[in-house]
């Protein structure tokens, strides 16, 4: 008897427990043991968000190192873009922004009729589609190339050898070009002394776009490559290794495992360039407009400079500039919901 008591009682103490451990449960009701004594659930505690003045004293350091980007965007920006208001404006500058009578859409309306314009958004299209097909993937092949070296040594080697034309400015180049490939140039030189006519590339106006974007690839494939570089050696290694014990050669390792893994970087560095469409380079094209025409040589940026700077047409110029602003935030914004639809992160989710 006293056995079978004692066994009872375990389970009485058991049920307790448990009905104990469920009552203690998130959401469960208050239950009654054995002894009658309700079981209440434990009040949650729910932590309140942080102060501004405590996040700001726990992340002073790194809103210290953001300040410089944020004052440089403000400055050269958005405080700068206040300026377009002169697109509406018979704009004079000693009138200023305030006292300049405002045209309405005049300025757009004599840009369209200008045939000045028109040639130089030809010229814009022709040489950044010629980029974007040529230049944009140079970075992407080289960076392949350099990750698939061995010898890391070697490898930090040719990569500081393609990083340094980056660091030579475009006058620089514009003249070895000349030196190179112009009317006195070593090529020219070159088929006079084997009896053929000689070649005055830089001056030539069909070669024009084939040329400066060839001047663009040798100068930046190799500063293009380090985000590529980044995207590469952050693919896990034990997916090449997957793929080879599976028997997948080098190209399908590298259709399915590298071009894979690179292809966000890829995409968000695509809709930046469809961004920038209808920017080209001023220095560059400026350096070597004179030398073929403005027919050939003539693009949205140095439109603005020759009409507006230098020719006062300051509203027109600036009706150009905010044309291409709008036109650069369209293709970004499509682009951008494009790559959504294709399930990738773009510039923004």
């Amino acid at each position: 008897m006293a056995r079978i008591g004692v066994t009872g009682g375990s389970d009485s103490s058991m049920n307790a427990i448990q009905s104990q451990s469920v009552a203690t449960q998130p959401g469960a009701p208050a239950l009654a043991t054995d002894w009658g004594a309700p079981v209440t659930e434990r009040p949650r505690t729910t932590r309140r968000p942080a102060s501004f003045g405590v996040r700001f004293r726990r992340d002073w350091v790194m809103l210290l190192l953001v300040l410089p980007g944020l004052l440089y965007f403000t400055i050269f920006y958005y405080i700068e873009a206040l300026g377009y208001v002169i697109a509406f404006q018979n704009y004079l500058p000693f009138l200023g922004f305030f006292g300049s009578p405002f045209v309405g859409l005049q300025n757009f309306r004599d840009m369209i009729s200008d045939a000045a314009f028109w040639q130089a958004v030809r010229n814009t299209l022709t040489i950044s589609l010629i980029q974007l097909l040529l230049y944009f993937p140079a970075p992407i092949g080289m960076a392949m190339l350099l990750n698939s070296i061995i010898s890391s040594r070697w490898r930090r080697l040719i990569q500081s050898i393609v990083y340094l034309p980056h660091f030579i400015s475009w006058v620089i180049i514009v003249s070895l070009f000349q030196q190179i490939l112009g009317g006195a140039g070593v090529v020219a030189h070159l088929f006079r002394a084997v009896g053929l006519p000689a070649v005055n590339i830089v001056s030539s106006p069909p070669l024009f776009k084939w040329l400066v974007t060839f001047q663009l690839i040798w100068k930046d494939t190799g500063w293009g490559t380090i985000i590529y570089l980044a995207a590469l050696l952050s693919i896990d290694a034990s997916l090449y290794e997957a793929a080879a014990v599976d028997g997948a050669g080098r190209w399908r390792r590298l259709w399915h495992v590298t071009l894979p893994g690179i292809m966000g970087i890829t995409i968000l560095l695509l809709i930046l360039r469809l961004g920038n469409i209808l920017s080209t380079g001023f220095e560059q094209i400026l350096l070597q407009r004179d030398a073929v025409g403005p027919a050939a040589g003539e693009v949205l940026d140095t439109y603005v400079f020759y009409h507006g700077i230098a020719g006062g047409q300051w509203g027109i110029t600036a009706a150009a500039g905010l044309v291409k602003l709008v036109i650069g935030l369209v293709l970004v914004l499509g682009s951008n919901k494009v790559a959504h639809m294709f399930g990738q992160g773009g510039v923004y989710q």
